[in-house]
């Protein structure tokens, strides 16, 4: 229950903090509209498109976060979190979308008939105004999403530290064609940071439907699997099948643990509570344990180091070191690591 009140709390403040997100994206929009109205500016105006795509994407992730931030019911027993991937795939894809674009905006612009920029140093004090705002925001979004571990939170923070970066870049190229008058430079730089967004919103849409489909998280893995080696007792005889699944801000690990098969159901329990708070007091208690414990069998003798067993079958023979790849197998050890049933 307490896992579950605090995964409430993270989504609640996810949601309050993509509030902000909402509205800081209809500010910058308004801004930068602005300033392509006073220069005409093709950069600028590719800019302000994007920004568009933030103003709906920002409120398409306040919806997720609102979703997502709702309890358990029974219709959704693992929670409403899985929402924060489909609405990531959907900023990245509309993130894409906005950079293919601009891409077309600019190549037409470049081979056609450019129209004659003005007022560009009131543009480009603008556009900078709208890249600190965006990277301050964006970095803010990304760490709280990261700490809460909500996709849809840090999709929203990247897509503005994107903007942020083509903003940069735009507004470096604006300078430059304030000082030199090459016109055709606005579409250049449109067109080589249209690119950049293009590959960012790939990035999102790929992460995304990693979630969807629930693929592993090696990453992730290999911490837990670390965590576990390093702190195992003699009673936890062998670890398998492990897997984590990633419901928004809550963590849902699955494993097998092995222990001494005399342990009646109460210390086999214990067992379960230390490797529930291990895994709590270092990952946060937004993640959710069902550990299923199996009874050893006379071949886990070979890798048991428990001392003063009366009922032991063989002589230790090595320790078997959890790794990611022998962890995630549904299959017992051995000590010769061959994997049984």
């Amino acid at each position: 229950m307490m896992g579950s009140g605090i995964a409430m709390t993270k989504a609640k403040q996810n949601y309050d903090f993509q509030k902000i997100v909402a509205v800081t994206g209809v500010l910058l929009f308004v801004i930068k509209l602005g300033a392509w109205y006073i220069t005409h500016s093709v950069a600028i105006l590719t800019d302000a498109l994007e920004s568009t795509v933030n103003v709906t994407s920002a409120f398409i992730g306040l919806y997720s976060l609102y979703i997502s931030a709702k309890p358990k019911d029974s219709d959704h027993p693992y929670g409403h979190g899985k929402v924060e991937f489909i609405s990531a795939a959907i900023e990245g894809t509309l993130i894409a979308c906005a950079g293919l674009l601009i891409i077309y905006e600019a190549i037409r612009n470049l081979f056609g008939t450019p129209e004659p920029i003005g007022q560009l140093d009131y543009g480009i004090l603008l556009i900078t105004v709208t890249a600190i705002i965006n990277y301050l925001v964006g970095a803010i979004a990304v760490k709280k999403g990261g700490q809460n571990n909500s996709l849809a939170l840090v999709a929203s923070g990247k897509h503005l530290q994107s903007d942020t970066y083509s903003t940069i870049g735009i507004i470096l190229g604006l300078i430059l064609l304030f000082f030199t008058k090459m016109v055709w430079l606005d579409s250049a730089v449109a067109l080589l940071f249209a690119l950049l967004i293009v590959y960012t919103g790939y990035k999102i849409i790929r992460d995304s439907l990693r979630g969807i489909m629930d693929e592993a998280d090696e990453e992730l893995l290999k911490k837990m699997v670390d965590l576990l080696e390093a702190h195992r007792p003699q009673e936890w005889i062998d670890l398998h099948n492990m897997r984590i699944i990633k419901y928004g801000s809550t963590l849902h690990l699955d494993c097998h643990l092995t222990v001494p098969w005399y342990l009646n159901v109460h210390e086999a329990h214990r067992e379960i509570d230390k490797l529930s708070r291990l895994v709590n007091e270092s990952f946060g208690e937004t993640i959710e344990l069902s550990v299923h414990t199996d009874g050893c069998l006379d071949f886990s003798c070979e890798i048991c180091q428990k001392e003063g067993c009366t009922v032991r079958k063989a002589e230790f023979r090595r320790r078997v070191e959890w790794t990611v790849e022998n962890i995630s197998n549904n299959h017992k050890h051995n000590a010769s690591l061959t994997l049984i049933k």
